[in-house]
């Protein structure tokens, strides 16, 4: 059984990530859509609304890695079809960067009020609220930091590809989709149930302790 506490830091955990993710995700279909793409528009995706864009077994997954700290979740890919793009292999790594940088500007807006509670030289209040801001922080730079790792699928994945001369993009880019995700999910899931350390940690946690330090002065 779960005490009220820790029923309480898990829903704020699971709102910030569903809401974070739908961010995202809106992100990617806004950028397309502005770029020519009608697909994301006709899929229903050029929206805030967060029941567009929340995967069922991605959400589930949400939900268990918030009360057992393991494991990954994910929202539902926005479709695109860079053959409409007015520019395709800038729209494509634009549409791809859109959305951890969307990640980053959320970060930042809730960020700055609590940058400037700490500025009072007080510790934080002790309330849900402030708990979902500092929630909203953490999970948008995680999710800015992870997704601009360069395996397929994530975003870094076509920010890279498409950053590369085009025989070198073959080349990455026939790897990635082999090799990608098999790499990326044996990093986060089989590693570790075999006892082995999921080596993308040492990238991450750093990054975004890094980040969440410049972000709120500490």
């Amino acid at each position: 059984m779960f005490d009220l506490e820790t029923l309480i830091s898990a829903v704020i955990w699971i709102l910030a990530i569903l809401l974070s993710l739908s961010v995202h995700e809106y992100a990617h279909a806004k950028y397309a859509d502005w770029a020519g793409d009608p697909t994301p528009r006709s899929q229903g995706r050029v929206t805030l609304n967060p029941l567009a864009h929340l995967d069922p077994l991605g959400t589930i997954l949400i939900i268990f890695m918030a009360f057992s700290g393991y494991g990954i979740g994910w929202g539902k890919p926005v479709p695109v079809n860079p053959g409409y793009f007015r520019s395709p292999r800038r729209d494509w790594v634009m549409c791809a960067f859109w959305g951890p940088l969307s990640n980053i500007i959320l970060a930042v807006i809730f960020a700055i009020p609590l940058r400037l509670m700490l500025a009072s030289g007080e510790r934080l209040p002790d309330s849900v609220f402030v708990d979902f801001m500092l929630s909203m922080v953490l999970a948008n730079i995680g999710l800015a930091i992870f997704n601009m790792i360069p395996l397929h699928p994530l975003d870094g994945s076509k920010v890279l590809s498409g950053a590369l001369p085009d025989i070198y993009d073959r080349r990455y880019w026939n790897f990635q989709m082999v090799y990608g995700p098999i790499i990326l999910f044996g990093s986060i899931l089989i590693l570790p149930l075999i006892g082995l350390p999921n080596p993308l940690r040492f990238i991450l946690l750093p990054a975004r302790e890094f980040l969440v330090r410049l972000l709120l002065g500490l």
